[in-house]
C-alpha cells in the first residue's frame, strides 16, 4: 500500500507544481511520495479520531517539514535553486514560508482523500479475492 501511495504522491505533486509554476524538478517527485506516505501514516491513521482541522494542521506540518529538508539538501547543499521563498514574508531560510504552509494545510485535505480511497480500493480487491477462493 505504501508503494502505491508513494507512486501516487510522486506523480501528483509534480503535476500540481506544473500547474502552479509551469515547471518542476525531480526532487518534487521525491517530496510528493514522502509526503503522501507520511500524511497517510499520521493524518489518516494516528490522528484518525481527531478533528479535520487538527489533521490538516498536521498535514501542513508534514509537507512544510519535507519541503524544508529537501530545500536544504537540493537548494542549499547541492545548489540546484529549485525554489526560493526568501522574498516571501515569514520565510525560514528561504526554504519554507507561512503563506505556503497554510496552503499545504488545504492541500492535505485531498491528500487524505486519496489515502482513504486507496484503502477502500485495497479492501474491495482483497474482499473480491476472498470471494473467488474455493470452499473447502
Amino acid at each position: 500500500m505504501k508503494g502505491i501511495l508513494f507512486l501516487l504522491g510522486s506523480c501528483g505533486y509534480p503535476v500540481i507544481e506544473l500547474a502552479w509554476r509551469g515547471h518542476t524538478h525531480y526532487s518534487m517527485a521525491l517530496a510528493g511520495g514522502v509526503c503522501l506516505c507520511l500524511i497517510d501514516q499520521v493524518c489518516c491513521e494516528k490522528l484518525s479520531g481527531k478533528s479535520l482541522h487538527m489533521r490538516c494542521a498536521a498535514g501542513s506540518g508534514i509537507i512544510t517539514g519535507v519541503e524544508l529538508v529537501l530545500g536544504l539538501v537540493f537548494n542549499s547543499l547541492l545548489g540546484q535553486q529549485v525554489w526560493d521563498y526568501s522574498q516571501v514574508p515569514l520565510n525560514l531560510l528561504g526554504q519554507v514560508c507561512l503563506p505556503y504552509s497554510l496552503l499545504w494545510g488545504v492541500l492535505s485535505l485531498p491528500a487524505m482523500g486519496v489515502c482513504q480511497l486507496c484503502k477502500r480500493v485495497r479492501s474491495f480487491l482483497l474482499e473480491r479475492k476472498d470471494l473467488r477462493k474455493p470452499l473447502t
